[in-house]
């Protein structure tokens, strides 16, 4: 959920803006893959950490969540400026680092019945299908559509926010969220991360020029990483339904 302030910053100031950018989202799609490869490496380093000496994988796993929290705001900043030359292998090690911090959520599907490898795979398509109807309608969207939008999105992207918060607190005195409602929480996290997926493609040109490709790359990214977490969130609570 990084990305709720770095997604409310671009959509402010995207208002009223002409294209500032027009191939920036070209330029940042080498990147954006490049940075889900190294996701996908730091996951199954990850899961190899679990099968081999699970026993250190929580105290990595809880050094690798603060770096990849201050490498997220120190490489948004720098590349914000323009300094691709920086910025670029602070979100290499960002990606391993997320990667790692999804291998938790990742072995669990794969532990999970009706899951397993198929779900990562059908979460994963899932996002592909999304990024190519989300730029079909995101780049044709309207000033008024593409404004209401995002922020609509950004109003539920905040509010699955706070839910997410009082879900983990409520989670520390041993009270879980029902089947039913993990369900719902993640088929809103879905919707939300799709719309945010179409949202980028009418902000990130209005947001940023052809030059801040990197920041463009890094908030797609996590739109994206965003989608796959809540997709195989929602399959496994489908099938961990009492």
């Amino acid at each position: 959920m990084s990305n709720t302030s770095n997604f409310r910053d671009a959509i402010r100031q995207a208002k009223g803006q002409d294209l500032v950018g027009s191939d920036v989202i070209k330029n940042a799609l080498p990147y954006l893959g490049g940075g889900l490869v190294l996701t996908a490496l730091g996951t199954y380093g990850g899961l190899g950490v679990i099968q081999t000496n699970p026993g250190i994988f929580m105290p990595t796993f809880w050094v690798a969540l603060i770096a990849e929290l201050v490498l997220f705001f120190v490489a948004r900043g720098v590349a914000e400026k323009g300094n691709n030359t920086t910025a670029l292998p602070l979100l290499a090690v960002y990606s391993l680092l997320s990667g790692y911090t999804l291998t938790g959520l990742v072995a669990l599907a794969l532990g999970t019945a009706g899951v397993g490898i198929q779900g990562v795979g059908i979460a994963a398509l899932g996002c592909g299908v999304t990024f190519i109807v989300a730029r079909n309608i995101g780049s044709n969207l309207s000033d008024e559509d593409g404004l209401a939008l995002a922020q609509t999105v950004r109003l539920g992207i905040t509010a699955l926010l706070v839910v997410l918060v009082a879900q983990l607190g409520f989670s520390f005195f041993g009270v879980y969220t029902p089947s039913w409602l993990e369900v719902g929480i993640s088929g809103l996290g879905t919707l939300l991360f799709a719309g945010c997926a179409v949202v980028d493609f009418y902000v990130l040109p209005r947001t940023y020029r052809d030059e801040q490709y990197l920041s463009a790359a890094l908030s797609m990214y996590l739109t994206y990483i965003n989608l796959f977490v809540f997709i195989l969130r929602l399959l496994i609570a489908i099938n961990s339904r009492d």
